[in-house]
């Protein structure tokens, strides 16, 4: 559920306002929705965390990643002594990087040159004899005037190299000009070489501060608490005498927040939230459906506070989702081992621990149910136990149970329209369920698309499948439906019912689209059946590749071929139920719900480190 939200307002003594903010933060009980706020504070303080953050970035890229340095804890003092030292070190290991760099582009360009002193040429320029370098080719070398004068050099990258007296070529004649530059080759080289003797002095100075990692994660995190805390300050308003904050808190924890507010003799008011209020969602999982957060989380989902909370329906769908696309009961068991180890390793079993096993056993289930391990016939044959298990009509391996592959494709198929068609309808239910308190007569336009998709499936199922339907029947049921929703679909609380039908009647057309997308919203479905059988497939042709090699020098390359290519089919699985899985819920689902995920989750203001 959707925990009920209140907001609160804190008054005191403008002197008091950044003391009421600190004991604020460290109770943790109020959200606060900061705007991006700026000022000379908030900038020096980002910056010294960009500088940090940087500077522990590098030191962590230098260190053995499977031999991590122990850790050593010091006083803030002595960090930014610490810090102030390497941050100069890290300038040092730049400035170095990039004259390498600089030096080693141009000792390449003069190679072909040779060594030489350039203070010698701009001595002879001082005496009256200018020299200007050019490569030629040797063609358009013999076409120069014989007044201009030169001297030919040793041959630098298959062209001539001279040397002019005194006038430059005309830029018109088809030379490259030469610089000598400040420095010879022999000065480049040897302070090449005496930077990157440096720079390794600098690199392994810096390696060893991995040592203080631990301690550049403790700053950092108070530098982005001091930065939050800044930007929370700058949201009190008042004047010279009071300031005061608002904030979103939840109702569960409305006594605490009495109780801070009376020891820290604060003036306070808790209002309930306003239709015009913006405040945070905080869910409360129920039970065991907790486990569905680390896809919320990696999603980055939120729904809104006044939306439905999904997460219940959201798991159960999800997981047969994803036992579908999966469809594999060999896979299921490799994904059960993941979370078995995965378990071990932690030493208990987080959410996302436990969400692998939930998927994992069904897809056990479901390719139990279909016959399906590897995506090998062989291993079904072999096993008669796993054959008990099946359920023929659904069997990707139909033959072997009297039936054709025609009839368990269409039992898939006709499994998959009622997937969509009782996701789809359960939305209209929910909100009726969730409209009808709000005395929200718009919920009779939700009975409307209710009877609209129950009548659209039998469509479906005639036209992909073949089962017959009355159309006379469904066509009266959609228009029913559809009137329904034309008539009711713009009422709401607080609407006069004749503006909500004026406010209907101009959306006919847009109604009369969105009845057609109900259809193509159940026919969606299908894509559970096509990627699960595309699984399958591809688990069968990796199989038939390797099966000629199963034995003598060739088996190695065999199992090769086994390993490769189910990893690169559980792979894409993955990633189908990325993009299937989850469209299904997010959108046709979500959208027949009227969700838009666009909530924000509750962050109270708080202490993430303790400050010395």
């Amino acid at each position: 559920m959707i925990v009920p939200m209140k907001k609160a307002y804190i008054v005191v003594q403008a002197h008091n306002g950044r003391t009421m903010l600190r004991d604020l933060r460290k109770a943790g009980l109020l959200h606060i929705n900061s705007e991006q706020v700026q000022n000379q504070q908030i900038e020096q303080l980002q910056k010294r965390h960009d500088q940090m953050y940087a500077l522990r970035n590098v030191i962590l890229d230098l260190q053995d990643k499977k031999h991590m340095p122990s850790q050593t804890e010091v006083s803030d003092e002595v960090f930014y002594e610490l810090l102030e030292r390497y941050q100069g070190l890290l300038e040092t290991k730049v400035k170095l990087e990039e004259e390498i760099k600089a030096d080693s582009a141009r000792i390449e360009e003069l190679k072909e040159w040779g060594d030489f002193n350039p203070e010698e040429v701009k001595q002879l320029s001082l005496e009256g004899i200018k020299l200007h370098f050019y490569t030629i080719s040797k063609k358009d070398l013999k076409k120069l005037d014989s007044s201009i004068q030169y001297i030919e050099l040793s041959p630098v990258a298959g062209q001539m190299a001279i040397a002019t007296v005194a006038s430059e070529l005309d830029p018109s004649i088809p030379a490259k000009p030469f610089s000598l530059g400040e420095h010879g080759l022999g000065f480049l080289q040897k302070r090449k070489a005496s930077d990157e003797s440096q720079l390794q002095d600098v690199v392994k100075s810096l390696r060893e501060a991995g040592t203080y990692l631990d301690a550049y994660s403790f700053q950092l995190q108070k530098l982005e608490m001091a930065i939050h805390f800044e930007e929370v300050g700058e949201q009190l308003e008042g004047g010279d005498d009071l300031v005061w904050l608002s904030g979103y808190l939840p109702e569960t924890k409305v006594d605490d927040f009495a109780v801070l507010a009376k020891q820290k003799g604060w003036a306070y008011r808790l209002d309930d939230v306003a239709e015009d209020d913006y405040p945070p969602t905080l869910i409360k999982y129920p039970k065991g459906v907790g486990v569905i957060k680390p896809v919320f989380d990696i999603l980055g989902t939120v729904p809104g506070y006044r939306e439905n909370d999904v997460s219940t329906w959201f798991l159960l769908f999800f997981t047969l989702f994803f036992a579908m696309i999966i469809g594999d009961a060999g896979y299921g068991i490799i994904f059960l081992v993941t979370a078995i180890l995965l378990h071990i390793k932690a030493k208990k079993a987080n959410t996302m621990v436990m969400l692998i096993y939930v998927l994992s056993i069904a897809t056990v289930v479901w390719g139990s149910l279909t016959g399906t391990w590897f995506g090998s016939k062989e291993i079904l044959v072999a096993v008669p136990f796993l054959q008990t298990l099946v359920i023929p009509s659904i069997s990707n391996y139909p033959e072997l149970f009297g039936l054709t592959a025609n009839t368990a494709q269409n039992t898939v198929m006709k499994f998959c329209f009622i997937i969509g068609t009782v996701q789809l309808s359960l939305a209209c239910i929910l909100n009726v369920i969730h409209k009808i308190p709000k005395k929200d007569l718009s919920f009779v336009a939700d009975i409307g698309w209710l009877m609209d998709i129950l009548a659209l499936y039998f469509v479906v199922l005639q036209l992909v499948i073949g089962e017959p339907a009355n159309l006379m029947y469904v066509a009266a049921v959609v228009g029913l439906g559809f009137l329904l929703v034309v008539v009711f679909g713009s009422q709401g609380p607080g609407i006069k019912f004749g503006k909500g039908l004026v406010s209907g009647l101009g959306g006919f057309f847009t109604t009369f689209l969105n009845t057609i997308s109900e259809f193509s919203n159940i026919m969606s479905y299908i894509r559970l059946f096509a990627v699960g059988m595309a699984s399958v497939a591809i688990a069968q042709s990796f199989n038939s590749m390797a099966g000629g090699m199963l034995s003598g020098f060739a088996m190695v390359g065999g199992i090769l071929v086994l390993v490769i290519g189910h990893s690169l089919n559980i792979v894409m699985g993955l990633l189908s139920v990325v993009v299937h899985g989850v469209r299904l819920n997010l959108l046709e689902f979500s959208g027949q719900l009227g969700m838009e995920w666009t909530g924000i989750a509750y962050e109270p203001f708080t202490q993430t480190v303790e400050e010395n």
